[in-house]
């Protein structure tokens, strides 16, 4: 018996070195592919903003050619000759701005996503630790150019002034009010429109929608319902660029919301939910269709 206990004694000091071997060999072979993995990473963004800078001079250099072919035009034919120098100019001239205006950087939705992550853990956070109730309430600004998201302590409550947070402790108004990140998107947004921001809410979250999926991207589809008699606009979210949107002032909600509290001049309070088979998250903005 004692042999045997003998035995198995010399016995376990090698089985755990080999052990340890095969961890060691196993965890060099991980940090080995995960070396491979972030290199392929880098090339690959570097590879995907050469793409997008070569689009952008390509683009100029065809507008250019088309200015040369103009002006060549223009001395073969001397009938039409200041339609094709107003045609080569234009060319030569967008062909030139296109060149200068080339972005030289281009930003991963990947890294916004990681940083809009560490802005909302740290404001849920601060919400936990208030006890604040779960519901998200954006108030436009006097001036009506832009809003804050107020987060109230009680159920019953009303909305703060602008400006006064961002911990409001008056009777009825106690709460959070912070910026949102959706107030620089719409200003923005704004900016891009070739009219007039509508006021419709149907228009209106028809034009936010459209601000989502073709001027920032954030989403790959968009899709609203609209019930104007019980204040409600629903819309429906795809392939967002930053992840789940029922975190806190998520860049889509809170967009949508900014745009919708702006336009109809008044508050409008969000929820997230999980979307069904045709979408990935419901985004539902509500208010007071009453209002004057």
């Amino acid at each position: 018996m004692s042999n045997q206990n003998t035995t198995l004694s010399e016995q376990t000091p090698d089985h755990q070195t080999a052990e340890t071997t095969q961890e060691t060999t196993d965890q060099l072979e991980l940090e080995a592919q995960l070396e491979v993995l972030q290199a392929e990473n880098k090339r690959l963004r570097n590879e995907y903003a050469r793409s997008h800078q070569s689009q952008y001079r390509k683009t100029s250099i065809g507008l250019i050619g088309v200015g040369v072919l103009a002006f060549i035009g223009g001395g073969l034919f001397p009938d039409v000759r200041e339609v094709f120098i107003a045609i080569g100019a234009t060319g030569i001239f967008a062909g030139i701005l296109t060149h200068f205006l080339t972005p030289g950087q281009f930003v991963a939705a990947s890294v916004g996503e990681h940083v809009y992550t560490a802005c909302a853990r740290r404001e849920s956070a601060i919400a936990e630790e208030l006890g604040l109730q779960g519901e998200s309430v954006y108030v436009p600004n006097e001036r009506g150019k832009s809003a804050q998201l107020f987060v109230p302590l009680d159920a019953a409550y009303t909305t703060p002034s602008e400006g006064s947070g961002p911990f409001i402790l008056e009777s009825g108004k106690r709460g959070l009010l912070v910026e949102t990140t959706g107030a620089g998107l719409f200003e923005e947004f704004e900016r891009s429109l070739s009219g007039n921001f509508d006021e419709t809410p149907a228009v209106l979250c028809s034009q936010l929608c459209d601000g989502l999926v073709e001027v920032f991207e954030l989403a790959g589809h968009a899709e609203q319902d609209i019930d104007t008699a019980d204040g409600r606009i629903t819309v429906a979210i795809s392939d967002s660029a930053y992840g789940a949107v029922d975190r806190f002032d998520h860049p889509i909600s809170s967009f949508l919301a900014v745009g919708l509290a702006i336009g109809l001049e008044q508050p409008v309070t969000v929820t997230v939910d999980t979307g069904d088979q045709r979408s990935d998250w419901l985004v539902t903005c509500r208010f007071d269709n009453n209002q004057e």
